[in-house]
């Protein structure tokens, strides 16, 4: 298993270094499977991390976002310009400020762009992307609904995954 963290820039890290270089080449794939995007390095190519198809982004609940109305707002944060480098004036103070006076990037999950270039005054409640790098053979594509986890598996893989 590889570090994890949340999809956001920091006052010391761009987006694009969050995973090792060594997995860059890696496909992004959700919790069940579903690959997101080719590669983590393809995120950060000039078109600001196009969506192939729509995406399957999952709350810590199980539910897609995307579809669970508890999300009104197919929003994420992220803080960063489409190459991956943090944007110093536009990610909320390090994401220590929750105010209307200070601004964030974040992205629409329904335009088809993880790296949307939309600012926002950091009080919107948008979603956070978490990433685990890793290279491990265990995770694979899967087809079909039958090869879902349950909620209880969902959550007792969470549990591992911070326990490690």
């Amino acid at each position: 298993e590889g570090p994890e963290g949340a999809f956001l820039s920091s006052r010391v890290q761009d987006l694009d270094s969050i995973v090792r270089s060594s997995d860059s080449d890696l496909p992004v794939v959700n919790i069940k499977g579903d690959v997101l995007f080719s590669s983590w390095k393809g995120i950060f190519s000039s078109d600001g991390g196009y969506f192939s198809q729509p995406p399957r982004i999952f709350s810590f609940n199980g539910k897609n976002i995307l579809t669970d109305i508890a999300w009104s707002q197919k929003y994420v944060w992220h803080g960063s310009y489409p190459t991956g480098e943090r944007a110093v004036e536009l990610y909320c103070d390090a994401w220590e400020s929750a105010g209307q006076a200070k601004l964030g990037l974040a992205s629409s999950l329904l335009s088809g762009r993880l790296l949307g270039q939309e600012s926002f005054s950091c009080n919107h409640s948008f979603a956070v992307l978490c990433v685990e790098a890793s290279s491990s053979s265990r995770r694979r594509r899967r087809d079909t609904e039958d090869d879902e986890l349950t909620v209880d598996q969902y959550y007792q893989l969470l549990t591992d995954l911070t326990t490690d």
